[in-house]
C-alpha cells in the first residue's frame, strides 16, 4: 500500500488541479491509465453536483468507469472536435514532448489529443524526465506481419543511433491486444536524442499503426509533487 504522500497522492493532486481548467458544456476527451482513472473518478463527483459536460473516452476501461459514474459520452464520430483533452504520460520532458502507451491506449489518446483544441497532462513527479527513453517507447503494429515490422523498427532505430531490446507486450502470460485489436512492441531504446527523426522514422513502416511519442500535443502538464502541484508550459514552471 502506497504511503498517504506517496505516488497515488501526488497523482490525485495533479488530476485535481487540471479538473480546474473543466468548465460546464466543455467536450472533453478522457485519457486512460492510473493518473487518468483518477481524474475521471474527480469528475464523476463533479459530475454527480450537477456539472454537464460531455466527453471522449480514449479507452474501453476509461468508457466503463466513467459510464459506470454516470459521466455523459459520446464519439468523435458524433462530436469530431473537443474542446480538451486530460490525459496521463509515462514521460514529460522540458518542452512538453512525452511517451505515452504504458497503459496501451495509445493509438486512441492520440487521435482524441489531436481533435482538441488543447491537452494537458497529469502526472506525478516520477514522470519528468531531462530527456525521453527512460520508459521504453510503446508501439503499436498490426498482427499481420508483426515479426517483420519488428525487423524495420528496429531498423528505424538504427537510422537514427538507436538499439535495444524491443519486445513484444504480454499480459497474463498471453500477447497483450490493444482496443483496437492491434499489438504492443515495447522498445527499450534508452536516451532518445532526437525523438522527432525517430517520430518520423517509425511513421514511414508499413505495419507500424501508431507509436508512443506525442510531440507538439501538450500545451501544459500539471505534475505532483509532495510540495504541491507544478504546472510545466512553454513559457516555463510555476507553482499552482
Amino acid at each position: 500500500m502506497e504511503a498517504a504522500d506517496g505516488s497515488a497522492e501526488l497523482k490525485r493532486k495533479a488530476a485535481l488541479a487540471a479538473l480546474d481548467l473543466v468548465e460546464p458544456g466543455m467536450k472533453l476527451g478522457l485519457g486512460t491509465g492510473s493518473t487518468a482513472k483518477l481524474l475521471v473518478e474527480a469528475l464523476g463527483k463533479r459530475v454527480a453536483e450537477g456539472l454537464d459536460l460531455v466527453c471522449v473516452p480514449t479507452s474501453e476501461a476509461t468508457r466503463a468507469q466513467a459510464e459506470a459514474l454516470g459521466v455523459r459520452l459520446t464519439t468523435l464520430d458524433e462530436t469530431p472536435a473537443l474542446d480538451l483533452t486530460i490525459d496521463g504520460a509515462d514521460e514529460i520532458d522540458p518542452q512538453l514532448r512525452l511517451i505515452k502507451g504504458g497503459g496501451g491506449a495509445l493509438l486512441r489518446e492520440k487521435i482524441v489529443a489531436f481533435a482538441s483544441a488543447r491537452m494537458v497532462v497529469i502526472a506525478d513527479q516520477s514522470k519528468r524526465v531531462n530527456e525521453l527513453g527512460r520508459f521504453p517507447l510503446p508501439v503499436e503494429v498490426t498482427p499481420f506481419g508483426h515479426g517483420a515490422t519488428r525487423l524495420r523498427i528496429q531498423d528505424a532505430a538504427r537510422s537514427v543511433g538507436l538499439a535495444g531490446e524491443i519486445t513484444l507486450r504480454q499480459r497474463d502470460g498471453r500477447t497483450f491486444v490493444t482496443d483496437g485489436g492491434n499489438y504492443i512492441y515495447d522498445c527499450a531504446f534508452g536516451r532518445i536524442a532526437k525523438p522527432e527523426r525517430l517520430a518520423e522514422a517509425l511513421a514511414t513502416i508499413p505495419g507500424v499503426v501508431e507509436h508512443g511519442l506525442f510531440i507538439g500535443f501538450a500545451q501544459a502538464a500539471f505534475v505532483g509533487t509532495p510540495e504541491g502541484v507544478i504546472r510545466i508550459s512553454a513559457d516555463g514552471d510555476r507553482e499552482q
